[in-house]
């Protein structure tokens, strides 16, 4: 298999570079089934990256000779706590740490300083009680395939920054996201109000780990993650 995709600018994470999830989520659309996804440098934007096959069933983009990111088929093992109410997770975000200051505000994900519907403006804040981290999603329709449904790659974006926040939210340091295991458990439109959620797993040295999911109103778990985020060196 040889093929090029395109990460657009609007999907950025930091600048000049593409969202974590975004850019994981364009590669494992083409796995069937949850797929691990590890970053191994900064995925270029407007820059035509080569996807080929790797051993296992994976599959890896390429800018040029730099390995950009590899995926695999994987399964996910991850205790969900039930999800918030939504009107718990839109109160929620009156906590949300970075309003003002953030490291990176124009994140196609939760970055403040972005034109109203132009991101995905996941502002999460902690629960009352516990340490879960939650916000409330209206996705906008601009961000469907061609069934109608929010685009895969879409809804592995927003299981990306929230666990960032519930891992580093007391006290925020610079970090990114360094490998991202999803599942896409059932299809969404952009007509249904949702709730992002997300709460920590744990850490290692510079290694945070994080647990996200997607829900429905109702209740119900669309999609599910697990995150690694990689602190930065000061």
């Amino acid at each position: 298999m040889q093929a090029e995709t395109i990460i657009p600018a609007r999907f950025n994470g930091p600048p000049g570079s593409g969202n974590g999830g975004y850019s994981c989520g364009l590669l494992a659309a083409r796995i069937d089934g949850p797929a691990r996804v590890r970053l191994h440098a900064p995925p270029p934007l407007e820059t035509g990256l080569s996807v080929s096959a790797a051993a296992g069933g994976g599959i890896q983009f390429y800018d040029g000779a730099t390995l950009v990111a590899s995926a695999e088929p994987a399964e996910l093992e991850l205790a969900i706590p039930p999800p918030p109410s939504h009107a718990a997770a839109q109160a929620a975000m009156t906590g949300f740490p970075c309003y003002e200051g953030h490291p990176f505000p124009t994140c196609f994900v939760c970055g403040p300083a972005r034109a109203q519907r132009d991101g995905l403006a996941l502002f999460p804040g902690p629960l009352a009680s516990g340490n879960v981290w939650a916000c409330a999603w209206q996705p906008s329709a601009d961000l469907l395939d061609a069934r109608g449904m929010l685009r895969p790659e879409i809804r592995w974006s927003a299981l990306d920054c929230p666990g960032y926040f519930a891992v580093l939210g007391e006290r925020l340091r610079p970090a990114l996201l360094g490998e991202l295991v999803a599942e896409l458990r059932a299809d969404v439109s952009a007509a249904a109000p949702l709730v992002v959620y997300a709460w920590p797993l744990g850490s290692e040295g510079r290694k945070h780990y994080a647990g996200t999911a997607i829900a429905t109103e109702q209740g119900d778990i669309v999609a599910c993650a697990r995150s690694i985020w990689i602190e930065l060196k000061r």
